[in-house]
């Protein structure tokens, strides 16, 4: 294991960078850090981070973490002095997030899951770097009746052989393989387990449930609902995450910890809120679940509220308009190359 220096500014690596998550988690953290951007673009977008290219402490890098990572073979990285400072802190984010184009990425998410998860550990342990593991709520299976907030210590349930077992078991495995990277290697890790998020640069149709509705509406188009007027699930904002992820990194407490809203949300009467924010003249409608249309658990945020002094702070109405503001202006670009 290498020592790391800390000269001015700490070397930060994160994972899956120019990703929806991942790219809010980069602006943060180069107010005060080197950033190394790494993402293969999978489900990230280059988009995401053209504003920071031209910011000296950020550097990014285009490759698949699945594959191991040698910081020495990038030329561009020089003035970090990464072979005399090391890699202080890493953020895994990667991996495919897609439900449209999910069933194409099921080799990938698995390879993210497991391959993916041991190179940013290797590296940890290569640079004595700590290192958070950016998790999710499906650890826990679906919502199950009488335990709608979930706590840290359920075990979950999972079916390891359904058609999204690569994301739901492999965010499972994924979590045992940093568990026992602390325990052998004596690494510093923190897990975060995050609930639905939601907030500017999720991508346009996609299968994501805000953004959809979003797009439609401007559409005028219906906002169609899979599932029946009692569905519902919980939404966080972006930003909160992000100082989520802060605290935790800066925090001798370690997780997992659940990241999340646990507010119940109707989706028939999200969809209308949207519909009014916009000045839709769409309509909601039904149809049968699809395969990541799942009523998962509210998060039971005792413990980051406790250890971490955390709450999400973002108002639904606020976070959406700034939602809306975002896909509008996105949309608006897509639609001017589409007619192009």
């Amino acid at each position: 294991m290498e020592k790391t220096r800390t000269f001015d500014k700490k070397n930060v690596l994160v994972i899956g960078g120019a990703g929806f998550i991942g790219s809010h988690l980069c602006d943060e953290l180069v107010k005060k850090c080197r950033v190394v951007c790494l993402d293969n673009f999978s489900s990230g977008d280059e988009k995401n981070i053209d504003h920071l290219l031209s910011d000296e402490n950020f550097k990014f890098i285009r490759h698949d973490i699945s594959e191991p990572l040698d910081l020495r073979n990038y030329p561009e990285l020089a003035p970090f002095k990464i072979e005399f400072q090391g890699i202080h802190e890493i953020y895994n984010c990667a991996c495919p997030t897609s439900p449209k184009y999910f069933d194409q990425n099921k080799i990938a998410t698995l390879l993210a899951n497991s391959y993916g998860v041991k190179n940013g550990l290797d590296l940890a342990v290569k640079y004595g770097a700590k290192f958070l593991h950016f998790s999710s709520s499906v650890i826990y299976g679906p919502r199950r009746e009488g335990n709608p907030r979930i706590k840290e210590n359920d075990l979950g349930a999972v079916d390891l052989l359904s058609p999204r077992s690569s994301y739901d078991e492999g965010k499972r495995f994924a979590e045992t393989m940093v568990m026992n990277y602390r325990d052998v290697n004596k690494l510093d890790t923190r897990i975060i387990r995050l609930f639905r998020i939601y907030g500017p640069r999720m991508k346009l149709n996609d299968g994501q449930m805000i953004p959809d509705f979003i797009v439609a509406a401007l559409d005028n188009r219906d906002l169609l609902i899979q599932g029946d007027e009692k569905f519902s699930s919980s939404f966080c904002y972006v930003s909160d995450v992000i100082d989520a992820s802060r605290k935790i990194m800066e925090h001798d407490y370690t997780g997992p910890v659940n990241i999340g809203s646990d507010q119940d949300v109707n989706l028939t009467e999200l969809a209308n809120k949207i519909i009014k924010m916009t000045g839709s003249k769409s309509k909601v409608t039904y149809q049968e679940k699809q395969l990541f249309y799942t009523e998962l658990s509210l998060p039971n945020t005792d413990l980051a509220r406790n250890e971490l002094g955390w709450l999400p702070i973002m108002t639904l109405e606020k976070g959406l308009e700034k939602t809306i503001y975002d896909l509008r202006a996105s949309k608006g670009i897509v639609d001017f190359k589409t007619n192009i």
